[in-house]
């Protein structure tokens, strides 16, 4: 193995902070996101190991060049199949005490990181595996201003072509047809892809929270959901919109006003330092009170960075403290079997202690 390379970079001084308190000597990394997050490396296949002073990614002969590229902090470590170069480089930095993310390492592979060490026997250090949870996704959950101008572009490029796709929407077309048009216009203004399947449910599919666009058609006077989202340079953006084609009844224009009430309750009044229990519960109420607390059986929002869903969760039973920096969503939403929903959803970053909206797209009017 060649001469170990110092890391450097403020989001691995931060995690090995977390390692210092928490008495490791060092943390494999496996989940790909984490992973990105820490070194920039965008393959699909690798681990990072990090110690006080020393940090490797290890892949494999397809990433190496890309590696190196794209993480110019770390030591890119060559390695083959299998788990035998674990021992090797951890016995290398002098790793006694080694986490490891235990929401992302399967049984299966963590029995084979296990026999590795006893297969290397005198020729490694006895190394004890200690599974951790939530140390980097914890640490994503506050965004840098890097990537905050990373995700209010991936907002721009949605809210751009959710007013641009609303527009061509008439009775007669497909949901599936909508989420291509959908699609079609979020690659056109830059984005890698969509951030997750559009999801388009008309009338009555609109009951359903992630219904699946399908060749259903869409009809004057029923309420279309729609919900999209465009990554740009791996961060995710999240929007949802209810609109109808033609003239709104009064059924519609009362669910409406009441989830709209409901989401901008919620932005006007959240605040750093509330739980996201605490949180969800200012939109809650506004539907319970007018009715409609059975109808609303989802959280009101969840983290977006790099993944679409991630830390802060916003729900009933969320106990992660909102804190500046954290950008979520507000999303309420009411479902009527039979009939159809409504949904609004706009992504917004804590600041100085309130709400900052980020989203733009158009809403309905009733």
């Amino acid at each position: 193995m060649t001469a170990v390379a110092p890391a450097t970079g403020a989001r691995v001084s931060a995690l090995r902070a977390k390692l210092k308190e928490k008495e490791l000597d060092g943390i494999l990394i496996s989940e790909g996101s984490n992973r990105r997050y820490l070194s920039g490396f965008v393959g699909t296949a690798g681990f990072l190991l990090i110690t006080e002073a020393q940090a490797v990614l290890a892949t494999d002969f397809r990433y190496v060049e890309q590696a190196g590229r794209q993480a110019p902090a770390f030591r890119v470590e060559r390695i083959r199949a299998g788990s035998d170069w674990l021992p090797k480089l951890a016995g290398e930095l002098g790793v006694r005490k080694l986490g490891f993310e235990a929401e992302n390492v399967t049984v299966a592979q963590l029995g084979r990181f296990k026999d590795a060490f006893k297969s290397a026997g005198e020729a490694a250090p006895e190394v004890e595996l200690v599974a951790t949870t939530g140390i980097t996704i914890e640490q994503r959950a506050i965004k840098d201003s890097n990537e905050l101008a990373l995700l209010q572009r991936a907002i721009t490029i949605a809210d751009e072509a959710f007013d641009e796709v609303s527009e061509k929407i008439a009775p007669g077309m497909t949901e599936a047809e909508v989420a291509w048009q959908v699609e079609l216009a979020v690659r056109g203004r830059g984005a890698e892809a969509v951030s997750f399947d559009t999801i388009v449910g008309a009338g009555p599919n609109g009951a359903l929270p992630h219904h699946r666009a399908a060749d259903r058609v869409i009809r004057e006077g029923e309420p279309v959901v729609i919900d999209m989202g465009a990554r740009y340079e791996g961060y995710c953006s999240d929007l949802t919109r209810t609109i109808i084609l033609g003239k709104p009844d009064a059924r519609f224009g009362r669910v409406y006003d009441i989830v709209l009430g409901a989401q901008l309750t919620a932005i006007e009044t959240l605040a750093s330092g509330m739980t996201g229990a605490e949180c969800d519960k200012l939109a809650r109420t506004v539907i319970e009170t007018a009715g409609h607390g059975e109808d609303f059986g989802h959280s009101l929002g969840h983290g977006v960075g790099l993944e679409v869903h991630e830390s802060p969760g916003v729900g009933p039973t969320s106990k992660n403290v909102l804190e500046n920096g954290m950008v979520f969503t507000v999303e309420p939403g009411i479902y009527l079997s039979g009939w159809g929903g409504v949904r609004i959803e706009d992504v917004v970053v804590l600041e100085n202690g309130r709400a900052r909206v980020l989203s733009n797209a158009r809403k309905f009017v009733t």
